[in-house]
């Protein structure tokens, strides 16, 4: 039904639309955020700084004074269970109470016979204890307004709410019907049946998202042609590394050539750790593909990291006849490039976002790859299925995390995980240093230099900011460049030219700079394996999994790298925070304290990342329910059954609806 059929006033529609709920199950999943739990208890059970509910007889007018402008304070005495109380009640003028009568009060015991009243009524006690709902709210709007709506809407289609999800998932995890649950949710009587409506409504919603998002995946198959390569070059290919692939890279590699071979388009993220061995599965990836007779193109987030990845792959396909080329925004020969790619001389194309401009035309693209957690869009992916013939996509994902919430987030690709790290690596000490300056540790950073190796400082701002209070690696570089005299210093930002920015690199790389001064533009894919220290200033201001990555530039090679976290915080959830990284070099768990702490909005970027958004479920905390809404979505798709049969169409209508 919607609004004007659901007979609600003129002003209550009003609130709906602002709300945007359009109809009772809409209004009906507009679920309290919170709830204040209000027991009656003795007088002698009260403790200090607990709240209290009690009904009580005025025994003194209220007496009012006030001490400052915007400071009113009212006291007057009652009486509660044989007991003489003086509550105290702040900036309520309009307080009108006569000796003798009953009221009801909610407030903070403060000991010594003393309450601070927050909410006072003339209502019985029964009609404000209990379980109260607290929704959220807009501007303009009082929780008053939200309850009478839903006690409205809920009384006039009790009846006639329909069961949600299929009967036979009720029974076998024992949920309450969706009747009870909305019932229970907006008006709960006790605990346990409002814990009961919280599991049953989050069951409901992960199993709905996971069963459209299987339906909106197979809706969306896209056919290809079969990608025909010849299985035993690539084997040979691989042998051709100078290192042995761990058991996760050969799982992931054949995941990679079965979807290559397969008649329907690859979208598949590779997640792993910093280090693990993406860029080898990808290189496996680009070669099967030139075997089958088809273009690449491999895409980075930036212009140093497109460049990078070009010399790595010019080197390892130099003596396989593969030609590599790079196209960035400020490359010099883009015509040339643009040219012999429309020939179909270039094999694979490297760059940034450049790659995929209107007249950059491809002979014959069937694979996409991209680097860093760079995700495309639906007109994206149009604009890319326009220059080839539905080409393949490998993405990849330095930000690894748990299996569960990667088929959440990522729920329209497939996921392979790399959690084995290559042998040989020896990881990094993380050592926090509480206060922003280096000298506690500058001896250490001169004998590091006298070995020969490099050396990162990381700072958050590129030049000084009234409103951040940060050290900025401008001001940090004219300080730094003499105290490491006689060692070259340069810095690096993302306003530089790319020119500069490129050649500022490439001298880090060939060692003809000791010490280099940036901003976070290195923390994904850059790969100087003498570099084996960095610090990091003002270490609070990063999240941990962006700490994590940045750190992953030390860990290059044979040398153990060194971390330091610099911070003057005292707070301490600031502190302990920054010692997970001190306790651990696991990616895994560091992204998982990471969205424990700040979400996967943060982590992944919010809205950017896909996420979907849930009333009640939680991605992180509800993995068993969201585990058994996800096997349950299994069964209901293998499923002959009529009634499933029902649901699904119902479903499908929703998928079609959407992508319309």
């Amino acid at each position: 039904m919607n609004l004007k059929e659901l007979k609600l006033t003129e002003r209550r529609q009003k609130i709906c639309h602002s709300l945007d709920l359009n109809d009772e199950y809409d209004i009906l999943a507009y679920y309290p955020s919170r709830y204040e739990f209000y027991e009656v208890l003795a007088f002698s059970l009260w403790k200090e700084s607990e709240t209290v509910v009690f009904r009580a007889k005025v025994l003194t007018y209220p007496s009012s004074y006030r001490p400052r402008r915007n400071l009113l304070i009212t006291t007057f005495d009652v009486l509660y269970d044989e007991e003489e109380l003086k509550l105290t009640i702040f900036n309520r003028p309009w307080l009108r109470l006569q000796v003798g009568e009953m009221v009801s009060f909610i407030g903070t015991y403060n000991g010594k016979n003393k309450v601070t009243v927050t909410n006072y009524s003339n209502k019985a006690i029964d009609e404000i204890a209990g379980i109260q709902p607290i929704y959220p709210l807009k501007e303009g709007l009082t929780q008053n307004d939200i309850k009478k709506i839903i006690s409205f809407v809920y009384e006039k289609c009790e009846d006639s709410l329909n069961e949600t999800i299929p009967q036979r998932f009720i029974e076998k995890h024992h949920l309450i019907t969706y009747q009870e649950a909305i019932k229970n949710i907006h008006f709960p009587t006790n605990r346990n049946d409002l814990l009961k409506a919280i599991a049953r409504l989050k069951y409901e919603e992960f199993f709905n998202f996971f069963a459209l998002l299987k339906l909106h995946k197979e809706n969306n198959l896209q056919m290809k042609i079969a990608k025909k390569f010849d299985y035993n070059q690539v084997l040979a290919f691989i042998n051709k590394f100078p290192f042995e692939l761990t058991t996760d890279q050969k799982e992931t590699i054949n995941d990679i050539l079965n979807d290559l071979a397969s008649p329907y388009v690859m979208h598949r993220l590779v997640q792993g750790d910093v280090g693990c061995g993406k860029t080898a599965v990808s290189e496996v990836a680009l070669y099967a593909a030139y075997l089958a007779g088809y273009q690449a193109a491999f895409m980075a987030p930036t212009e140093i990291l497109a460049h990078q990845h070009f010399l790595s792959l010019k080197e390892v396909f130099e003596n396989e006849n593969i030609k590599v080329a790079c196209l960035t925004s400020s490359s010099k020969d883009n015509k040339a490039i643009k040219e012999e790619l429309k020939k179909g001389e270039i094999d694979i194309l490297v760059g940034t976002h450049a790659i995929f401009q209107d007249d950059v035309i491809y002979a014959n693209l069937g694979l996409v790859i991209t680097d860093e957690q760079h995700r495309f869009g639906v007109n994206q992916r149009r604009a890319l299925n326009a220059k080839g013939n539905h080409p393949d996509y490998l993405l990849m994902s330095a930000t690894p995390i748990p299996r569960t919430l990667a088929s959440s987030i990522y729920g329209d690709l497939d996921v392979s995980t790399i959690v084995s790290m290559p042998k040989g690596r020896k990881g990094c000490d993380t050592m926090l240093i509480k206060t922003n300056s280096i000298k506690p540790i500058i001896n250490e950073l001169f004998d590091l230099l006298k070995e020969g190796r490099q050396l990162y400082i990381i700072g958050s701002l590129i030049e000084a900011n009234e409103e951040y209070k940060a050290i900025d690696v401008t001001g940090l570089y004219e300080v730094l460049k003499e105290k490491f005299k006689p060692y070259k210093v340069a810095l690096l930002h993302g306003q530089m030219k790319s020119e500069e920015k490129e050649i500022i690199m490439k001298a880090f790389m060939n060692n003809d700079i000791q010490v280099l001064i940036s901003t976070t533009v290195v923390e994904v894919g850059v790969n100087v394996k003498n570099a084996t220290a960095m610090v990091i200033y003002n270490a609070e201001r990063f999240g941990l999994s962006q700490l994590h990555q940045l750190r992953g530039r030390i860990q290059r090679s044979s040398y153990k790298g060194k971390l330091y976290l610099l911070t003057a915080s005292k707070d301490s959830d600031t502190l302990n925070r920054l010692n997970v990284l001190v306790n651990t070099n696991d990616g895994f768990k560091v992204a998982e304290e990471d969205l424990y702490q700040r979400g996967p909005g943060d982590l992944l970027g919010t809205r950017q990342s896909g996420l979907p958004s849930f009333h009640l479920g939680n991605l992180i905390k509800d993995t068993k329910i969201i585990e058994a809404s996800k096997e349950d979505v299994i069964d209901l798709m293998k499923s002959d059954d009529e009634i499933d049969k029902a649901y699904i169409a119902k479903l499908l209508t929703k998928v079609r609806k959407g992508n319309d």
